[in-house]
């Protein structure tokens, strides 16, 4: 193995972060990361090992990976995740918790390098297969890829998990090995240890025939992309949700196509073909009134309108209650939704009166009278006529003073709230 992957990815001045579990690949990986480091004098590597706690081996594979980093004078940094399994079980959960970490300890202009090698891509071909993967789930592992502001490569990826053995035999590397790659209940150990042997027997190329039909169907997918590209942008609104109605005139093919790639571009998980029907079914071609949501893991589709929305799944807020007793100190909100704060800059809203309680809520109900309208409208149709889609209704703050409704910051004041003399106050929502 040369290093003419590195030559060919990497300028000089690369700065360069290596995902290193300490096994094998990874080792390999470092190393040639390190070798070509030698001869990029202007380039920067470090290491960084994702510590799952999932095996009792795993304090003992950290300081291994501390040790030979020490060893190469590399920095290296152990990033503890916790791995919750019980929604998409542990393969999954514990590759989503590395990537995120990964993601996050990056710093300005680096890029993540991870050591997936032509063995792991005829695996993901496979396993594509067997879920029922279309042209985009085949295309596999790409060799480059973005990863949030950042670059992710896979150097070794035409490279068999042979010649990386080879390879640390001949520069006398020492790895660990999780004992977890022996238990068959994993669909890729079992892949690993009893199928991939048995093709490789009959078929000795039978992993690089597997990683052009994955380049082949990137190409398919990559021009599908160009083609639709102007379709699909002329769709996306400024808040990324998609205009869906014109996906009701065309075929199912092609509006699945923009459908799975308004998906990606809002960073969610591919559904299934099952899952694009129902979207088509039961969200786009619902009763105009209805407000449908489909579940995808931890996001939600929800329809307002003629838009569809990706969301990530939100947390319950109407029966949360906050009270404020000091207008001189901000108020933090829950969920990461900011802070609320009192300001004189204009005063439009009443002080409380001495025997009223100023409390933040989250829902409310029945008829209001708002400030410049006649007469009484219900919540529902104040929210309809802000534009404010049903699932941000109730995680905008709403100032009470005791159980009357007086102010939603920045969109209305009612009129028991509104000031009648100079001496009032406004609240400001800072929110993130």
């Amino acid at each position: 193995m040369s290093l003419s992957a590195f030559n060919s990815l990497l300028q000089p001045d690369a700065a360069l972060v290596v995902a290193f579990s300490g096994g094998l690949d990874s080792t390999v990986l470092l190393h040639q990361a390190w070798r070509w480091q030698q001869h990029s004098p202007q380039s920067r590597l470090r290491a960084l090992h994702v510590h799952h706690g999932l095996s009792p081996n795993a304090d003992r594979w950290a300081a291994h990976c501390m040790a030979l980093c020490q060893q190469w004078q590399l920095p290296c940094e152990v990033l503890r995740v916790r791995v919750d399994g019980r929604d998409s079980g542990i393969e999954a959960a514990a590759r989503t918790a590395r990537y995120q970490a990964l993601s996050t300890a990056l710093q300005p202009g680096e890029i993540l390098l991870t050591a997936q090698h032509l063995d792991d891509q005829c695996e993901t071909l496979l396993l594509a297969l067997k879920r029922g993967s279309g042209p985009a789930g085949l295309a596999a592992m790409p060799q480059s890829r973005s990863l949030g502001a950042h670059r992710l490569l896979r150097p070794l990826l035409n490279h068999s998990r042979q010649s990386l053995e080879q390879y640390a035999r001949t520069h006398q590397l020492v790895w660990v090995e999780d004992e977890s790659n022996q238990d068959l209940r994993y669909d890729r150990n079992f892949l690993r240890q009893r199928l991939l042997p048995e093709l490789s027997q009959r078929w000795p190329h039978f992993a690089e025939a597997t990683a052009r039909s994955a380049a082949l169907c990137s190409e398919q997918e990559q021009l599908l992309d160009e083609l639709l590209a102007e379709q699909l942008s002329a769709l996306i609104q400024p808040d990324g949700s998609l205009h869906f109605p014109p996906l009701l005139t065309m075929s199912e093919a092609r509006a699945n196509a923009l459908l799975r790639r308004w998906i990606a571009g809002q960073g969610g998980v591919m559904p299934s073909r099952d899952g694009l029907n129902r979207i088509r079914n039961e969200v786009m071609a619902s009763r105009e009134d209805a407000q449908p949501r489909l579940q995808f893991g931890q996001a939600e589709l929800r329809r307002y309108r003629q838009q569809l929305y990706w969301l990530p799944r939100l947390s319950a807020l109407r029966d949360i209650q906050l009270a404020w007793p000091d207008l001189h100190q901000p108020l933090r909100l829950p969920d990461d939704l900011g802070t609320l704060q009192a300001s004189q800059s204009q005063r439009p809203l009443r002080l409380p009166r001495q025997d009223e309680q100023i409390s933040v809520r989250f829902h409310a109900h029945g008829q209001i009278h708002l400030v410049g309208r006649s007469g009484g409208r219900e919540m529902k149709k104040v929210w309809q006529a802000l534009h404010i889609p049903p699932w941000q209704r109730e995680r905008i703050p709403l100032i009470f003073y005791n159980q009357t409704l007086v102010c939603a910051p920045d969109l209305f004041i009612t009129r028991e709230g509104a000031a009648i003399d100079q001496h009032g106050w406004q609240a400001v929502w800072h929110s993130k």
